[in-house]
């Protein structure tokens, strides 16, 4: 079944390409996949914490290279937010002009690629399926992109294919890092030899510099940001949805699934300088978001905001906080593309997305203004959504970590001010909501009728499931968080092991979660 979830939108691409019915195969191979992961989240057993549904082909013996494949709690939450993005995603494409059969193929593509990587145990094929979906992102946005299309897909280009060079480096350096015994791409046998002691100290702060790097230009950490606003702001709807909410978090996963567990050493040593970069993130690029005078300019420079709570948890180091940046990563994911597909309809009819430009539409859509209302309480954490449920935990989990009893510690400084960034956002979206959606009816608006029934479909599937795991949340978590365990518990702190009281007694930090 994961072939299957993985290789069902790449062969329904390959088809459109031959000649198919594009948005019917699109759409049937999206609703396939959403099927099947949905029948992996069924069939999913909670009490075994190692992967499940595994397939392994040997590739080369030589190299020890298998294209193994599997699901675990971390991993099936993300094949499952690929899935309902992808549907959304290809149920929004609607009627396209030009190459209609290539705009639906790449649309697939991103999605298979993307479920590929995050469902690979292989270290290779975890690179390579990325590397698949980031191609069909460049032509995307030069091909069927809006404004400045050309220079925010060259933009894309470079600063993606550097992070992913830089990857690649790091990825090589930590299959080298193990002793020859050792070595392996099977991504349980490097945590194996991790667990062993086999990768040594400055091994690991010098693997886990290259990975930060790499995995967060993927994800657009601060100051190598810039690139995400203006690539999302001009590219077609459905592919901005597809990266902004599943392609992106690539990196974040990557984190959680090889630095984390492999490099707790590495993490340790470079967690002063994540925790600076995560608050550029929050405040300084969250200002930013407040400046903008565009409604997909904004929604593209929040996403990059956003992306700080989820460094922050992983930062965190403790299964309380990183469960939570797992949470608010599938949140996230499912918050943005809603947003993102309704600014892309109004762009579609309106031909403007300036907040001066706009106003009073819910008067006129009221369905629209209604589920992007969930969106813009979603992206704020509002209690009720998943958001909310992803951002407590990560809170919680970062202050209580690197505890002083008489005074903060860096990581209680950090969270206080990445609690503002709670302010900031509320600010910024409540503002787009008011400008766009509230008010008198613009001249140009007065025309617009509401979405048609058929894209109802994918928006209360994306609020849904919004609303599903903000009132349950502890279902994911108890997917997740056994994923963490075996290497969190005996290391809940990445900045010390242990510390020292103002009496000068030797306190143990406690265990996340206990």
């Amino acid at each position: 079944m994961v072939l299957f979830v993985i290789f069902c939108p790449i062969i329904a691409a390959i088809l459109i390409m031959a000649g198919a019915p594009a948005r019917k195969t699109a759409l049937a191979a999206s609703v396939l996949t959403f099927g099947a992961a949905v029948f992996l989240l069924m069939s999913f057993d909670q009490e075994q914490h190692n992967f499940q549904h595994i397939t392994s082909f040997t590739i080369s013996p030589e190299w020890r290279l298998n294209f193994t494949t599997g699901v675990d709690g971390l991993s099936l939450i993300m094949v499952l937010l690929a899935s309902i993005v992808t549907v959304a995603a290809v149920w929004f494409a609607g009627t396209i002009e030009r190459y209609e059969n290539a705009f639906y193929a790449c649309l697939l593509f991103i999605s298979g690629g993307a479920i590929g990587a995050f469902a690979s145990i292989d270290l290779f094929f975890f690179y390579a399926f990325h590397e698949l979906a980031l191609i069909p992102t460049f032509l995307l946005i030069g091909i069927w992109g809006s404004g400045n299309r050309v220079a925010a897909a060259w933009k894309i280009t470079i600063y993606l294919a550097i992070g992913s060079f830089i990857l690649l480096l790091g990825l090589i350096l930590l299959y080298q890092s193990l002793p020859p015994a050792w070595r392996s791409f099977d991504i349980r046998a490097l945590q194996a030899g991790a667990a062993q002691g086999q990768i040594a100290v400055d091994a690991q702060r010098h693997v886990y510099l290259l990975l930060l790097i790499g995995f967060g230009i993927l994800i657009s950490l601060f100051p190598f940001h810039t690139w995400a606003p203006e690539a999302y702001a001009s590219a077609p709807a459905p592919a901005a949805m597809l990266h902004a909410g599943v392609l992106k978090k690539f990196g974040l996963y990557g984190l959680l699934r090889l630095a984390i567990p492999l490099l707790p050493e590495g993490a340790r040593h470079w967690t002063d300088l994540l925790l600076v970069l995560l608050l550029g993130n929050i405040i300084y690029v969250g200002l930013v978001t407040i400046a903008q005078k565009r409604l997909d300019w904004m929604l593209g420079y929040s996403s990059v905001m956003h992306m700080g709570y989820i460094f922050l948890g992983i930062a965190s180091a403790g299964i309380l906080g990183v469960t939570g940046a797992a949470v608010l990563i599938f949140a996230h994911g499912l918050s943005i593309a809603l947003l993102f597909a309704l600014a892309g309809e109004l762009r579609q009819r309106t031909g403007t997305l300036v907040f001066d430009e706009l106003g009073g539409i819910a008067r006129v859509m009221p369905f629209a203004g209604l589920a992007f209302g969930f969106g813009v309480f979603a992206a704020i954490g509002l209690p009720g959504f998943a958001n909310f449920a992803g951002e407590i935990m990560i809170f919680f989990g970062s202050f209580k970590n690197g505890w002083v009893m008489d005074r903060f510690h860096i990581f209680q400084i950090a969270t206080v001010l990445a609690l503002w960034g709670v302010v900031i956002s509320t600010v910024y979206m409540l503002r787009a909501y008011r400008k766009t959606f509230m008010g008198t009816v613009s001249d140009q608006c007065k025309q617009l009728v509401d979405l048609r029934p058929a894209l109802r479909v994918p928006v209360t599937l994306l609020v849904g499931a919004l609303l599903c795991y903000g009132f349950f949340p502890q279902s994911f978590v108890r997917m997740v968080a056994p994923a963490f365990r075996t290497y969190l518990t005996t290391n809940t702190s990445p900045l010390t092991d242990m510390q020292t009281c103002s009496h000068g007694a030797v306190r143990h930090p406690p265990v996340a979660g206990t």
